[in-house]
């Protein structure tokens, strides 16, 4: 017997409550999901939605990666709150730094994954957090960054452009139906990164709601990090 994955379903892991500490000296509160056996072969840092319009780590499409891909792709996914935002989870501590500040809450993040000996670390922004990942991700150890409907509205062109030349990864996922950034337009607008991975989705919408627009987007994250786990299952065994 099996069962249909849905918005709803949490897949089997080891979850752990924790809390990251940035440089300036806050307390921010987060969830990392690991595989329930073995080990990870890859790690998403998941970086959330505007807090001002409601985006926390419980967005949907994040809440979603860190309920499946532990067991459906043997990724460990880390989300957290970004510094003033509230959750189920707790809130952490600080205030909206309109994009600078989490710059520290990033570095948090990324300094705990390679604490824990995480592996082949990528950043995962969506919408404002595309915008801390495309202005702060770089310097970091990771392996890239994968873009969900960036909106490009606090990203210099200069900041785009040094992605052309930091030897890492850049994935631009754009939904055809964005409110912000259609495909045509982020193809200029992304022009100065040569070596980016475009990649226009046809009928997506900003918020990716439903699940056909989450499994699009899941399996493009997969296909990074790790493609042999594609075609992810739509079903998982009962009980």
């Amino acid at each position: 017997m099996s069962e249909e994955i849905r918005g709803s379903t949490v897949l089997p892991a080891r979850r752990e409550e924790i809390e990251l500490r940035t440089e300036d000296g806050l307390a921010l509160v987060g969830e990392l999901s690991l595989p329930e056996h073995g080990e990870p072969v890859a790690t998403l840092i998941c970086l959330h939605p505007l807090p001002t319009a409601g985006g926390f780590m419980d967005s949907h499409v994040i809440r979603k990666a860190a309920a499946r891909l532990p067991a459906l792709a043997r990724i460990a996914v880390l989300r957290f709150n970004f510094r003033g935002v509230s959750s189920p989870r707790g809130t952490s501590e600080g205030e909206f730094g309109h994009g600078d500040a989490e710059r520290h809450d990033l570095a948090a993040a990324v300094r705990f994954a390679e604490e824990r000996g995480l592996p082949e670390r990528w950043l995962l922004g969506w919408s404002f957090g595309t915008e801390v990942a495309l202005k702060h991700g770089l310097p970091h150890d990771v392996v890239g960054a994968i873009l969900l409907s960036p909106p490009l509205h606090r990203t210099s062109e200069a900041e785009v452009a040094a992605w052309a030349h930091g030897g890492k990864r850049l994935v631009v996922v754009i939904p055809e139906l964005d409110d912000y950034l259609r495909p045509e337009e982020a193809a200029v607008r992304f022009a100065a990164v040569p070596t980016k991975e475009f990649v226009a989705v046809e009928g997506g919408k900003h918020l990716w709601v439903g699940e056909s627009q989450t499994y699009r987007v899941l399996s493009e994250i997969v296909e990074r990090l790790n493609p042999r786990a594609l075609p992810l299952p739509t079903e998982w065994p009962a009980g």
